[in-house]
């Protein structure tokens, strides 16, 4: 199929990759000529697991290419996917700016098209966005019908940075939202080459669905923590009682994994996303919101051990071993490893850091932190492991002081160790 992907960020070029490698012809759309020109050169503008070589691949096979021409790529297509970003407001709602803009500009080369086109939201939106928002704005602009003239349909993604090329391949489930029936089934076939369970539904549930499950992972997270707290007090192995909770089918074991707290761009803002849709009809989210403000506290237990092994931190060296909120990637968004380095400064300590991927992103924050190698960073008057990398296994850790926020097995071989949720 021809198919259009507007926006190439983390879900856009994956997207765009993804379908390109199932033999698909894909055009990548970006306003930014350099990411364009990265692109076309087979070079992600990101750093994420695979990536790289498949858009490589796929360029070369010329099944992928990228353009700013949006009405180019819009018109030569029978499939348009809306990938563009939805950031938070400071009230918690999001920002539909990217979203009406791309409406509008789809609109008007789809005035001009003869055949059945169908737009796909892949943008996370709360629910009724798609119907409320940019149905109309896409009817004004192109003066045809939905549903007659044109399809649309909502598709969330649910893919995991550091593992998105992956998730997108395999996915667990294809959720699509359809607007009329024709739409839907269009969509379908593009999907047909995908081993997993195709879940039709109307527009307003899918946007839901993305919600509700970021929401309840979010959740999980945080109250694997509450119970790796508690069995901090009381001298319990958190990992011990997740591995036998995970053994309940109704359970899993996946989201146990009690640490310093979750970051990254989505479960911040869909959770704020929903919790603020809630307030407007006028039903807050109590066991939601909880969840929210244990992750607020969470990273800093880091420094409350930290204290105890080391004292006042004024004037005091502190390593700081991962800086990106997952590994896999190089975002920082929201990385819990951004709260403890600024209350590091803050209470006066200097702190040396080290990332695989993620300093030079940090460095755009942080600039005042030392970024140097692991070895340096262990060098320090202690130092606290804020992502699982790896790599981190590998360290000679024999001798330090850390204070451990991910569970990393290699580090517990100094005398001086605590675990955050755990011994």
């Amino acid at each position: 199929m021809e198919v259009c992907v507007i926006g190439s960020g983390y879900v856009g070029l994956t997207v765009s990759v993804g379908f390109a490698s199932k033999g698909n012809s894909v055009t990548s759309v970006d306003v930014d000529e350099e990411i364009v020109e990265k692109i076309n050169s087979g070079n992600a503008p990101f750093f994420e697991e695979s990536l790289d070589e498949m858009l490589e691949d796929t360029t070369d096979e010329g099944l992928l290419r990228a353009t700013t021409d949006l009405k180019d790529a819009v018109g030569n297509s029978s499939i348009i996917f809306v990938t563009v970003g939805t950031p938070s407001k400071e009230d918690g709602t999001i920002d539909l700016s990217s979203v009406k803009k791309s409406a509008e500009e789809i609109g008007q080369p789809l005035r001009k098209k003869d055949d059945y086109s169908v737009v796909v939201v892949k943008s996370t939106v709360v629910p009724g966005t798609t119907e409320e928002t940019v149905i109309p704005i896409l009817e004004e602009e192109s003066g045809k019908r939905a549903g007659e003239d044109f399809g649309v349909c909502m598709n969330p993604e649910f893919l995991r940075e550091g593992r998105a090329v992956s998730d997108f391949l395999n996915p667990d489930r294809i959720v699509i939202g359809e607007y009329d029936e024709q739409s839907g089934d269009l969509l379908s076939e593009l999907y047909e080459d995908f081993d997993a369970p195709v879940l039709k539904m109307d527009l307003s549930s899918a946007e839901m669905v993305k919600y509700a499950s970021n929401s309840f992972l979010a959740t999980k997270i945080s109250f694997i923590n509450e119970i790796g707290n508690i069995c901090k007090e009381l001298g319990i192995d958190v990992y011990d009682v997740a591995e036998a909770m995970g053994y309940d089918e109704r359970i899993s074991e996946r989201f146990l994994r009690a640490g310093a707290g979750y970051g990254g761009s989505c479960f911040r803002k869909d959770v704020g996303a929903l919790i603020k849709s809630a307030e407007d009809i006028g039903y807050p989210l109590k066991l939601i919101k909880a969840g929210v403000k244990v992750n607020e506290r969470q990273p800093l237990k880091m420094l409350d051990l930290l204290e105890k092994h080391v004292g006042d931190l004024q004037g005091r060296e502190i390593g700081v071993l991962g800086l990106s909120f997952k590994p896999g990637t190089d975002d920082i968004r929201n990385s819990p490893s951004l709260r403890v380095v600024g209350e590091l400064l803050k209470r006066g300590a200097s702190v040396k850091a080290y990332d695989p991927k993620a300093m030079e992103n940090f460095k755009e924050v942080y600039p005042e932190v030392d970024y140097c190698d692991p070895e340096e960073v262990l060098n320090s008057e202690a130092t606290l492991i804020m992502t699982d990398w790896g790599e981190f296994e590998e360290l000679d850790y024999r001798g330090k002081v850390i204070i451990d926020g991910r569970r990393i097995e290699k580090a517990k071989e100094t005398e001086t160790y605590e675990g955050i949720c755990w011994s």
